[in-house]
């Protein structure tokens, strides 16, 4: 499979239309895939009815990262997936916010050593959303389908 640099997939997403037009912004994906930092700020047209971010946004702002950073991270011989995903709305969110993803080495390890008998993993990884005094606004959980691929036989 043919990887695309950490760089090109942060400006990709950064001139993607639901991306740009939300107002959110990758501020950072390190070239490892193990750390990415994204940021929404308050628009006219990011608001919702009662002046707060629109929950739709906080969500969007967390979609991918999970899944971009586990796939490019844990190796070729992995399926990995999106399979589920929930918001929590802790208070209302105002100004810039903000929501941080770090992956580690345990973790690989932990879902490679799960995976290693060709069972599926499901994994839930959180993304806490935070505004600039650093309280949390919403948690997004993501889980994420992984299973090594299956052998191709010859034909």
């Amino acid at each position: 499979m043919r990887k695309v640099s950490a760089r090109t997939i942060r400006r990709v997403l950064n001139l993607w239309p639901p991306f740009l037009f939300a107002g959110i912004r990758v501020v950072a994906l390190s070239d490892d895939f193990r750390h990415a930092r994204v940021e929404l700020r308050m628009r006219p047209w990011n608001r919702n009815y009662v002046g707060t971010h629109f929950g739709g946004s906080l969500f969007a702002m967390t979609d991918p990262f999970w899944m971009l950073m586990v796939l490019n991270t844990i190796g070729d011989d992995y399926i990995v997936w999106d399979k589920a995903a929930t918001i929590e709305f802790e208070k209302p969110g105002r100004g810039t916010v903000g929501a941080e993803f770090r992956l580690d080495d345990a973790t690989l390890d932990e879902l490679r050593a799960a995976a290693a008998g060709g069972d599926k993993v499901l994994r839930w990884f959180d993304a806490p959303v935070r505004d600039a005094s650093g309280e949390v606004v919403a948690t997004v959980r993501k889980q994420l389908y992984v299973r090594r691929k299956r052998e191709r036989r010859g034909g």
